[in-house]
């Protein structure tokens, strides 16, 4: 994913983004909201933290990132009063490449998500998971691939480096989350106020709406308005959430190993 700092795309970029819409089952139009402008964005939005969803966000990949060096993501979640999920994903990946039985599949869908200067298109397997199965897994009670249904198991194998099981992944994680959904009135369509919260105290706040392809460019227009129009900035240096997460606790991880690796010498 490029992103440009004057937030602008240029012409060959944004008919590359159109081609990219064109073919996908979704769009997600993110921004991620400068720390200085948290609590401002907050408050403009109306946001009110007692609604809020509570989540925990787990990712699996090895204390180098082998998975997302490949552009593979593998991911499980615990939703506050409701069953859990697990995905594998893909980025970045040409819609028009992708075989026709997995575009078949109820349970795949390509996304493009887009922010101010950016794009990326992602292909995700998605499963539902038993409410409590995902902290059994993650605990070491159960094994990881559990989490996994035998089509994300066998997409993950597609594009994993070769010999990575998913049981021999690491957890990095859990990151909380904390989602809120708005529906204001002059909008089209509903905002997601997601508010990510790792465990050195930094945060990322990211808001997002999704729209159908066909949709994509009058909703990136309506949004980008709305946002304008609450004082929101649009063009301040935009974030990963799952690279920051991938990032903090792959570091963790890689020094408890190390720690240990000179404690066995000793």
């Amino acid at each position: 994913m490029s992103i440009r700092p004057s937030g602008q795309l240029i012409d060959d970029e944004l008919a590359r983004l159109l081609e990219l819409v064109e073919h996908a089952n979704s769009v997600e139009l993110k921004l991620t909201v400068p720390d200085d402008a948290h609590r401002s964005t907050i408050a403009a939005l109306g946001v009110d933290p007692l609604e809020a969803q509570i989540r925990q966000v787990f990712f699996l990949d090895t204390p180098d990132l082998d998975l997302n060096g490949v552009g593979v993501v593998a991911r499980a979640r615990r939703i506050q009063g409701r069953a859990g999920d697990s995905v594998v994903k893909l980025r970045p990946v040409v819609p028009a490449d992708l075989p026709d039985d997995l575009r078949r599949s109820s349970n795949f869908s390509v996304e493009v998500d887009a922010m101010p200067g950016g794009y990326v298109c992602s292909a995700s397997m998605k499963a539902k998971v038993r409410a409590g199965a995902v902290l059994r897994s993650v605990s070491g009670a159960r094994r990881l691939s559990t989490l996994f249904s035998a089509e994300q198991r066998s997409f993950f194998d597609s594009h994993a480096p070769p010999g990575l099981q998913i049981d021999d992944l690491s957890v990095l994680g859990p990151i909380f989350v904390l989602k809120v959904k708005l529906a204001p009135g002059s909008l089209s369509r509903r905002i997601v106020v997601e508010m990510w919260l790792y465990p050195d105290g930094s945060r990322i706040l990211e808001l997002s709406a999704k729209t159908s392809p066909r949709d994509a460019l009058a909703s990136a227009i309506e949004l980008r308005r709305f946002l304008e129009g609450k004082g929101i900035d649009l063009l301040g240096e935009q974030q990963t959430k799952t690279r920051t997460a991938l990032d903090f606790y792959a570091t963790e991880l890689r020094a408890a190993t190390s720690g240990e690796g000179r404690r066995e010498q000793r």
